[in-house]
């Protein structure tokens, strides 16, 4: 027990100043994952997408930009392909034909409140290749200007090893960091970061802040999750790495009630990364 309220030992004046600057956030990442979106047959679930629509047109009503990097692509493409997919390739192939199914359903569900949307699939080369990434946050930048919401996926039709666990999280961060968001915030299946597996551990308890506790979050982390199964050590990695760029990061869960506008209105949700600004712990 001594473990898990250590975790919790950080500045609170800290973590409230963080929570302020997350609500008033004025340009948002939220990153969506595959749990978030498909049902228990992995397939695309539509009222869990319409949910982050809804979700997200919270926070445009309230005046902000924000920027989806929406998972989930490999999930639609099972609803429209009888194959069955054992390869890499394979894998590859379902998810270029998710990726228009995924998209179609989105226009519709934004289309609910006349919001125009726009797709952009990266891969690493648009990140890392300076020339190619001022283009990338140039057109973002046009979007935005433009009222539209971005959504940005990998591009997996030409990535060789895109489709794993975690790959959307480090995209995401790139993104928040690259793009000069104030705000990353990765919806996912569980309600934030746990002293230890909530699926398995009933004892488990969610830790509301990391900071200086960095370090000890991170060992916990990696205890109760098999690396395998690792997507939440890959999650907590890339908000810390957000929080090290000075924005705030924040995992919550996706089927929270009004998840985003309560972040929007500075009340306690999930796990909140305090911005470190270039500190680190270690």
């Amino acid at each position: 027990m001594s473990e898990q309220i250590q975790t919790n030992a950080v500045d609170t004046d800290a973590v409230e100043r963080a929570r302020q600057r997350a609500a008033d956030a004025q340009r948002v990442v939220v990153k969506a994952g595959t749990n978030s979106l498909t049902d228990d047959q992995s397939q695309l679930d539509r009222d869990k997408l319409d949910k982050l629509v809804d979700d997200i047109m919270d926070l445009r009503e309230r005046g902000k930009d924000v920027l989806l990097v929406s998972s989930g692509a490999v999930g639609a493409g099972k609803g429209r392909v009888d194959e069955d997919v054992e390869t890499v390739e394979e894998s590859q192939a379902l998810a270029t034909v998710g990726q228009s199914h995924l998209m179609r359903h989105y226009t519709e569900s934004f289309d609910r409140y006349d919001q125009k949307i726009a797709q952009l699939l990266l891969t690493e080369h648009d990140l890392s290749n300076p020339e190619r990434f001022t283009n990338t946050r140039n057109t973002v930048e046009t979007l935005l200007d433009w009222g539209i919401v971005p959504i940005i996926n990998e591009n997996d039709a030409v990535a060789t090893e895109e489709i794993r666990i975690g790959d959307n999280d480090m995209l995401s961060s790139s993104v928040a960091i690259g793009v000069d968001v104030d705000l990353l915030v990765t919806l996912t299946d569980v309600g934030g970061v746990y002293t230890a597996n909530p699926k398995h551990d009933d004892t488990a308890e969610r830790i509301e802040s990391v900071a200086e506790n960095y370090s000890e979050v991170q060992q916990l982390v990696s205890e109760s999750t098999p690396e395998q199964f690792g997507g939440i050590q890959t999650k907590v990695e890339r908000a810390r790495a957000a929080a090290e760029h000075d924005i705030p990061a924040v995992i919550a869960k996706s089927t929270e009630p009004g998840v985003l506008g309560k972040i929007a209105t500075a009340k306690p949700v999930g796990t909140l990364f305090v911005p470190t600004n270039g500190d680190t712990d270690e």
